[in-house]
């Protein structure tokens, strides 16, 4: 047996860790911020909650960046937290994350901006929770992959129920968030099955005449 011992000054590469670690590392690193944004929320008397979307106002659209960080009160974020988690978990394990969550965090925005009720201000995740979940039911059919389609037949007996949700069944709930996060969702699938078909296709060679 032989060693081997690399020269003064060179390091080994580092293992980069798996997926399934980075992506729960990520997982809490967002939940964590969620309960700093929720402390510093609570601590000025909800004052940061009026960041958030105002509907068909010119200086209500910045809430759309900020409407997802923020929450009610401490109930809110606690019911959006479980499925929140576990979906963001499994969205970052498709490698697909900030494109997903960038087309579902804009479309819901927006949804929620030009449909809300007037003199409303929108708060919470919920609208990406939405998009994230109707993503990973619907790319497999996008997709064509067995596995993928298993898996969000899994999901939708998990938590399908939810997307009654998408209904305007209660007043103070954002039913708009809902259903632009769920529409933006099966759209981030639809878009990134056609860019990865496209991708895959093979560059014809031009002819060349004799």
């Amino acid at each position: 047996m032989t060693s081997y011992t690399p020269p003064v000054g060179q390091e080994q590469p580092r293992r980069s860790r798996p997926l399934w670690l980075r992506s729960l590392i990520t997982t809490a690193c967002i939940v964590a911020a969620l309960f700093v944004i929720e402390l510093i929320d609570a601590a000025t008397r909800y004052d940061l909650d009026q960041n958030g979307i105002e509907p068909r106002q010119v200086d209500g659209l910045d809430g759309i960046l900020w409407a997802p960080m923020l929450h009610a009160d401490w109930e809110h974020l606690l019911a959006n937290l479980m499925p929140g988690a576990v979906l963001c978990f499994l969205v970052l394990m498709t490698r697909r994350f900030l494109v997903v969550t960038g087309i579902i965090w804009v479309i819901s925005g927006v949804g929620v901006w030009l449909f809300a009720a007037p003199y409303s201000v929108t708060v919470g995740a919920s609208g990406i929770i939405f998009g994230w979940l109707t993503f990973l039911i619907v790319r497999g059919l996008f997709n064509r992959d067995l596995w993928q389609i298993l898996g969000g037949v899994v999901l939708f007996l998990l938590y399908g129920s939810i997307l009654w949700g998408v209904l305007p069944t209660n007043p103070i709930v954002s039913w708009q968030a809902h259903l632009f996060g769920a529409i933006a969702g099966v759209l981030a699938a639809w878009f990134l099955a056609s860019r990865d078909r496209k991708q895959k296709q093979p560059t014809a060679t031009p002819g060349v005449a004799s």
